[in-house]
């Protein structure tokens, strides 16, 4: 028995988030789950890296396995060709990598990322994957408030009410709004763990500030507040990408 290390990216548009739900079946976990174990001839259980919202989508995603498979790194394309015939045209592996016993997607993990895209101009080619965000937007002040964040570690304020969370502590390491195309804006945010629902509420409040509906000052005290009555609402899942996950070389084997 090993263990891998598999990266896929997911288009969660018609998925109810990553994670396997008792009271729906259709989640990225499981039907991994089921893909795998009818070509591995075994029963796969697949341990991902975090749990994705519903319609929230990934480029770069890590989950780990065990498997009795003698060959998925000598033969590691031709199972990713078999992986990918087999799963949905919303989900592609990309790489299988073989770590250490005992290495874990999640809590290896030192640094996630994700972007999330907003649309200035309406257009149907983009909107699937974006937030139009019709009106003026200061980016200057929305990038002000922005770094903000850095100074803080408590974000409760940010947080999905009523979860398992045993501590709202994240170390946000970047956070900033880029000009990504022609009427188009990424803001672009890592960190070493997020809170569910984390990135879309900071959004949907840096959006409140962009529009002068609340001052960084404001910003500051929401935070403070460790409330997510206080916060602005969470932006739309359909523009959120988890694109990066990090980890110490030594999960990986020699």
């Amino acid at each position: 028995m090993a263990r891998y290390f598999l990266t896929l990216s997911y288009n969660g548009t018609d998925f109810n988030g990553w994670q396997i739900q008792e009271n729906t079946p259709n989640t990225i976990q499981q039907v991994l789950e089921e893909k795998m174990s009818m070509l591995l001839k075994e029963k796969i259980e697949i341990t991902g890296c975090g749990r994705t919202d519903t319609g929230v989508n990934a480029k770069n995603y890590v989950a780990h396995f065990d498997s009795h498979c003698a060959d998925l790194i000598e033969n590691k394309q031709h199972w990713i060709y078999k992986f990918n015939t087999v799963l949905p045209p919303t989900i592609a592996v990309s790489n299988i990598q073989r770590v250490k016993e005992g290495s874990h997607a999640r809590f290896n993990a030192t640094r996630r990322i994700y972007y999330y895209y907003i649309s200035r101009q309406k257009n149907p080619f983009r909107d699937q994957f974006s937030w139009y965000v019709y009106g003026d937007l200061d980016f200057d002040l929305m990038n002000k408030a922005a770094a903000v964040l850095l100074n803080y570690q408590d974000f409760t304020s940010f947080s999905k009410l009523n979860t398992q969370n045993k501590t709202n502590i994240c170390h946000i390491t970047e956070a900033r709004w880029l000009k990504s195309g022609e009427a188009e804006w990424r803001f672009s945010i890592a960190a070493d763990r997020f809170l569910r629902g984390m990135v879309r509420a900071i959004v949907g409040t840096l959006i409140m500030v962009g529009k002068n509906k609340i001052t960084i000052d404001d910003f500051k005290k929401i935070i403070e507040a460790k409330d997510r009555k206080a916060a602005g609402n969470n932006a739309p899942a359909n523009a959120l990408f988890l694109v990066g996950i990090e980890y110490p070389k030594e999960v990986y084997s020699e």
